[in-house]
């Protein structure tokens, strides 16, 4: 495995953004059950104090009949940054803020991934190799 980057700058400079296919949505189950087809179908559990949040491919969470609110798209950012990392997360954030593109990111132990409103994706992805481009 090769060696995760630390640098703000060097994690900003390869992050490589990548648009992922399909569409997705954060629900909040609460006390509802999970089921088996969620929990084997979800890209994320995350137990928070009152429930579990689950993000869901779209056509799942609508055969649930899980409310939420928007679908999202999913851009992968292919650089291996560390966990011990500063920056980047601060960086890609402030860059679509300034957009005014809301996103929501998960942290996994390889990549980071921002999810972003479906109907911006393509804008979110365009501010995203700009800011990669520019470090």
């Amino acid at each position: 495995m090769r060696e995760p980057v630390k640098d703000r700058e060097a994690m900003i400079a390869k992050m490589t953004p990548e648009l992922r296919p399909g569409r997705f949505v954060f629900c909040a189950l609460n006390d509802l059950p999970l089921s088996t087809a969620m929990r084997d179908g979800a890209i994320c559990l995350f137990r928070e104090a009152e429930g579990v949040s689950v993000l869901l491919p779209v056509d799942l969470a609508e055969a649930e009949g899980l409310p939420f609110e928007m679908p999202m798209c999913q851009i992968t950012l292919q650089v291996f940054s560390s966990l011990a990392g500063v920056g980047l997360t601060a960086g890609f954030s402030a860059a679509l803020g300034t957009a005014n593109i809301p996103c929501n990111m998960i942290a996994a132990a390889l990549h980071d991934h921002v999810f972003v409103p479906e109907d911006r994706a393509t804008e979110a992805l365009a501010v995203l190799l700009r800011l990669s481009a520019s470090a």
